[in-house]
This record gives structure tokens, C-alpha cells and sequence, in this order.
């Protein structure tokens, strides 16, 4: 890792123990105060690499004994965050409350369904790719039934 790297990780670290970071472009905007210009893919590849995860008050540490409870099971995060489905072909749309899209994503992502070829998670939007309109159609009803 390089020295350059490795002092934007510890700025990162410092300014989410610091207070709440709440977005990305906040952590960049803070970033950016110091001198220190990143792209948002850099951001995000580092956020992943000191395991930090968003939660409804910003960006947190995740440490390895709460790894597990950071990563739920998707019955229980579709009951507790999921607003509305809609379907556009072979996507789905995924609505949360605001800050709740990621676990929601995350769960998605460890179920490893068969429909399921990979989701981005925003806000309060997970957008979910599924391989056909029949899959896409069938993760829906999948969704809709634990719901119920």
C-alpha cells in the first residue's frame, strides 16, 4: 500500500470517528478541506477496504464480532426496510427509508439467489439486475410472498 494511500485511509478513519460522515460526497467534500482530491471509485474502494458501513447516523467501523449483525438475513431486512417494489424488465427498483438501501443490498448479495446477477445500493434505492424478465418476475413474487 502506498504511503499516499495509507494517509488517506487514517484522514478517513480520523473524520468518522470524528463525527458523522453521512454520504460520500460529505466524506469527499471533508477530503477536499484537507487537500487530499479523490474520485468517487477511490472512495468507494476504500471505504470497502477499512470495512466501514453505513448506518442511519453515517459511516461506522465495522468490527468483527458485529460483522455477522451488520449482515442480516434478507427475510428479516425486506420486513423491516423495504417500502415498494417496481419492476422494469429484467430490474428491480427497491425503495428504503433513507440510509437503509445498503443492508438491504448486502443481504441480497450474501442470500446468493439464482436470479440475482448483482445490485447497487444507493440511499434509499437498490437497484437489483436479475438475468431475465422471468427472473425478475420470480424474485419478485419471492420477495412478496415473505412479506406476507
Amino acid at each position: 500500500m502506498s504511503s499516499l494511500k495509507r494517509f488517506r485511509h487514517g484522514q478517513i478513519l480520523k473524520l468518522v470517528a470524528a463525527g458523522a460522515v453521512a454520504s460520500q460526497d460529505d466524506l469527499k467534500r471533508l477530503l477536499a478541506q484537507q487537500k487530499m482530491r479523490v474520485t468517487q471509485a477511490t472512495l468507494s474502494r476504500d471505504l470497502q477496504e477499512l470495512k466501514l458501513v453505513k448506518t442511519p447516523e453515517g459511516y461506522r467501523p465495522l468490527d468483527a464480532g458485529a460483522e455477522s449483525a451488520a449482515q442480516p438475513r434478507l427475510e428479516r431486512v425486506l420486513r423491516e426496510y423495504l417500502l415498494d417494489i417496481r419492476d422494469a424488465q429484467n430490474l428491480l427498483v427497491l425503495r428504503t427509508p433513507a440510509g437503509a438501501a445498503q443492508p438491504l443490498a448486502v443481504a441480497l448479495d450474501r442470500e446468493q439467489l439464482p436470479e440475482v446477477v448483482g445490485t447497487i445500493g444507493g440511499d434509499d434505492t437498490v437497484l437489483v439486475i436479475t438475468s431475465s424478465r422471468k427472473a425478475c418476475v420470480t424474485l419478485r413474487k419471492r420477495m412478496q410472498e415473505i412479506l406476507k
